[in-house]
């Protein structure tokens, strides 16, 4: 499924160009930007099933770090310390991935 079946194509656009820059990323206002902070459970697991590549039920740091590009192919690859720090944000268990409620979680703090 497509991001665009979940969220906005102009919302995803201006949220993507928004991080362009290398060590730009802030998950916060990516959130935010991309409408995802204000939409349902619902729609935030359908966009963690959408992350999710590999269909493990969690979003692993090789996943983490291609974010922007699970929401658009124009994303670019996060850079290490931004992945690390997204990966910090999000795992509430310290196993090491994002599970589906800590990705919710993780939103839903934004």
């Amino acid at each position: 499924m497509p991001m665009t079946d979940v969220l906005a194509a102009a919302d995803i656009s201006k949220a993507v160009g928004a991080f362009a820059a290398a060590d730009s990323f802030n998950y916060k206002k990516f959130f935010e930007l991309v409408g995802l902070k204000c939409k349902s459970k619902d729609i935030m697991k359908k966009v963690f099933e959408i992350l999710d590549q590999d269909a493990s039920g969690f979003i692993e740091e090789e996943e983490l770090c291609l974010i922007l590009k699970g929401f658009s192919t124009e994303g670019r690859i996060l850079s290490a310390k931004e992945t690390k720090e997204l990966l910090n944000a999000g795992d509430k268990d310290g196993d090491g991935k994002i599970g589906v409620d800590e990705f919710v979680t993780l939103v839903s703090e934004c």
